[in-house]
């Protein structure tokens, strides 16, 4: 039986899932400037764009398509679903409270000749469906910008329904 037919009781939780992939969320990180990390407004929370920030606080730089691989990207992409997911956990205290992953868009920092976006924002996406099975599919923008903040590699922000 699919987890999308099965009572909401017997899915395994988030956080289930997370420990089955091994991934402990580090602390939210906060805000680099005069913004905040979220806000709900109704049923949906809207993220502020997370990037490729190691526990250790270290970022992930580079220009994807010429000093960054698009393989390298995707983990970037995965680690900052990561982060995403540990400002969802400090806004709603619980991840079982995600009815839906509704949109994300996805912001590689690539070289002007670079054609792969979607693949690398696809390690966000697959950590998303990972972690919340078929209630983490979502619509998605993926699209390439001529630098970021701090010249990270990707940058991640997403719209969430909660309960």
């Amino acid at each position: 039986m699919s987890t999308v037919s099965m009572p909401a009781a017997a899915r395994p939780s988030p956080y289930d899932r997370l420990a089955a992939l091994g991934i402990a969320l580090p602390p939210a990180a906060p805000p680099i400037a005069n913004f905040v990390t979220h806000v709900r407004e109704g049923g949906l929370l809207y993220l502020s764009g997370q990037g490729p920030r190691e526990a250790d606080g270290r970022m992930h730089t580079g220009k994807v398509g010429t000093e960054v691989e698009t393989r390298d990207a995707y983990a970037h992409a995965r680690l900052t679903g990561i982060n995403l997911l540990a400002v969802m956990h400090e806004a709603l205290g619980d991840l079982g409270r995600v009815r839906r992953v509704v949109k994300l868009l996805g912001m590689v920092n690539a070289s002007p000749d670079f054609a792969d976006h979607p693949a690398v924002i696809n390690g966000c996406s697959d950590l998303l469906i990972d972690v919340f099975g078929e209630r983490g599919r979502h619509a998605r923008s993926a699209v390439g910008f001529g630098s970021l903040p701090g010249r990270i590699t990707v940058e991640i922000e997403a719209i969430v329904a909660v309960d």
